[in-house]
């Protein structure tokens, strides 16, 4: 009995996390599809065609690439772009290819950003947006209110979301059962718009108005934005629940609401303007409002997890500097907060909101990211099948072949949008990858710089005579290479003449893998002489943490006491120099970001009265 509550208890979280993107869609899908920034007469054929293009569209890009293709295409239980990217890097480690993928993946990461600004600014503009139905009067209000929700949003996360997050599912579900109800009332007065279903009616449609219809795609687009958040949360809840919600619940709903979207709109063409609250009767309009708000909300929060999440593997994978990150929950270790992300997130949500003041307008911007990303998802897939599944190669030319040619079609309808607010994700896009990749390229050159300054260890050791005092108690020096002696050693040894009776030589590195469990946590080498290599490995969805991984070393025989511990660390200064490398706005930026980068000793949970900096200073 406590089994199948607990499996009822985890669907009904699944529905409140994963689907809360894609499940505000109908509140503006196809309102913008006919009445957007290229209007399409509202006309039963045309009605009949897009409703047949946004059914494909769900069915080929939702329910076949996301749930039946690529949530197969796990990490270790872990699924997103950047945990895709990371299994890809491993499948082609060595091949031609590893590069330009390994940068496609960080352009997926890029765009990321993109449509987690615009997801919050464009589900709550669109839910509040409902009280311009009960009178035109409201419409003065709606960005105050759209703000003010927004703003307590983002403010509450420092606190964790544990409690409203257990509200999540059951409100969501209620949304669901609602999109569903409003749909059947809708389609049983006008049951043939059910015909619809047939691909004839959207090949139709293509084929009679191929201009109308390319505009078209750019609109329903918005009808499976979120859809990637299938795989990105796979590995909060596994790939069966969310399965099991995507076809039990979450996908019925969807389609019963768009036919019955349609279904009002053959009988009463005026509606339009807001299809989805006009669904339902006069006295329905107020509460669908508050139930859609709410839901929008849960839609934003999903985005600001998947946001936080986003960031720790990027500085996990090398791909941004060291951030502060909070873990709001003791129980629950995927509970995080990344103050930096959160502020920066909230400030462009409020400036979309601001400057674009309507869902209609926003709806511009939103396509470009979310069908690059789903473009870039298609093509590295494509490696997993040939290489880790297997598969045959005229299989997998065909099926991606396919799902490249419906991807491409959509992006290239957004694109022609860039003008009109399309110009806003690309941008963040493309600041957004310009710093993963510059900070990529500066660490690769710092790294460079260092191997070329080190000293081998056995030069040292050969050095320590008997004018080297030997202090009590241990020495652990934080370096990023496995090789060679640290910078921070060499500068204790010319400066302070001592080294200590244990010396441990620590590197702490990110596997390419989600998590790593303990017994595998750490790697200690006995060098001689007291020294020591210390390797200590994290997932990417890991969070460092230097003390907890020595008290691990117990299996190898040492025991470490904070108290008779020091950990030294070499502080790096950077000097932009016209040396080869990078270009020197780029150097800048570099060195910008390492000033700001959270400190080592916070990062790795190091006490503080334990820790020695020596400063070294690099060119780059």
């Amino acid at each position: 009995m406590s089994q199948h509550k607990s499996s009822v208890g985890l669907l009904i979280s699944t529905i409140g996390v994963v689907f809360g993107d894609i499940g505000t869609s109908p509140l503006y899908a196809l309102k913008e599809t006919f009445a957007g920034h290229h209007p399409i007469a509202v006309t039963p054929d045309n009605i009949f065609g897009v409703l047949s293009l946004v059914f494909w569209t769900v069915m080929l890009l939702v329910t076949v690439k996301y749930v039946i293709i690529i949530m197969r295409a796990d990490n270790h239980g872990e699924g997103g772009s950047l945990a895709l990217l990371a299994l890809v890097t491993e499948l082609t480690r060595g091949r031609r290819v590893h590069y330009p993928l390994m940068m496609l993946g960080v352009i997926a990461a890029a765009l990321f950003y993109g449509d987690s600004m615009i997801t919050p600014a464009i589900s709550v503009l669109s839910a509040v947006e409902g009280l311009e139905v009960v009178t035109p009067d409201l419409k003065l209000y709606v960005v105050p209110i759209t703000a003010v929700v927004l703003t307590g949003l983002f403010a509450i996360q420092s606190r964790g979301t544990g409690l409203v997050g257990r509200l999540f599912g059951p409100v969501m579900t209620l949304w669901f059962v609602a999109l569903a109800v409003l749909g059947i009332a809708n389609i049983v007065r006008s049951p043939g718009v059910l015909e619809a279903i047939s691909p004839i009616y959207a090949f139709e449609f293509v084929f009679r108005h191929p201009l109308m219809s390319f505009y078209a795609l750019g609109s329903v687009v918005l009808a499976v934005t979120g859809g990637e958040a299938l795989y990105t949360d796979m590995g909060h809840f596994g790939r069966f629940p969310i399965r099991l919600a995507w076809f039990g619940l979450v996908l019925p709903s969807l389609l019963l609401n768009y036919f019955g979207q349609g279904a009002l709109l053959i009988q009463d063409p005026s509606a339009i303007q807001n299809p989805f609250f006009r669904m339902g009767p006069d006295w329905m309009v107020m509460p669908m409002v508050a139930l859609a708000t709410a839901a929008a909300v849960i839609a934003s929060q999903a985005v600001i997890s998947g946001a936080y999440s986003v960031a720790r593997q990027a500085i996990q994978l090398g791909l941004l500097p060291r951030m502060t990150i909070v873990h709001t929950s003791g129980e629950e270790a995927g509970q995080i907060y990344v103050p930096f992300t959160n502020w920066t997130l909230y400030l462009a949500v409020m400036a979309l909101v601001i400057g674009f003041q309507s869902s209609s307008n926003l709806a511009a911007a939103y396509g470009i990211a979310v069908t690059g990303t789903m473009m870039i998802d298609t093509i590295l897939v494509s490696f997993v099948m040939a290489l880790l599944w297997r598969w045959n190669m005229a299989l997998v030319i065909a099926v991606i072949g396919t799902l490249l040619a419906v991807d491409f079609a959509f992006f290239a309808a957004n694109i022609i949008k860039v003008a009109q607010g399309g110009w806003f994700p690309l941008f963040i896009g493309f600041i957004s990858f310009t710093v993963l990749t510059t900070w990529r390229r500066g660490r690769a050159l710092v790294r460079k710089q260092l191997k070329k300054q080190a000293v081998p260890l056995d030069v040292v050791l050969r050095a320590l005579g008997p004018n080297v005092s030997r202090a009590r108690g241990t020495a652990v020096f934080l370096t990023a290479a496995t090789d060679g002696v640290p910078p921070a050693l060499l500068h204790n040894l010319k400066h302070n003449q001592t080294v200590h009776q244990r010396v441990v030589l620590a590197t702490v590195m990110t596997a390419e893998t989600p998590y790593v469990p303990d017994s595998e946590r750490v790697l200690m080498t006995d060098i001689g002489d007291g020294f020591h290599r210390l390797i200590i490995r994290y997932g990417f969805m890991q969070t460092p943490d230097v003390p907890a991984a020595l008290a691990l070393c117990k299996q190898f025989g040492h025991e470490f006491n904070m108290m008779s511990t020091s950990f030294f660390l070499s502080r790096e200064t950077f000097v932009p120099s016209l040396n080869p490398g990078m270009a020197l706005w780029r150097e800048r930026l570099f060195t910008f970001m390492t000033l700001n980068a959270t400190r080592a000793t916070t990062f790795f949970k190091i006490p503080t009265d334990r820790v020695v900096e020596l400063g070294t200073q690099l060119e780059i």
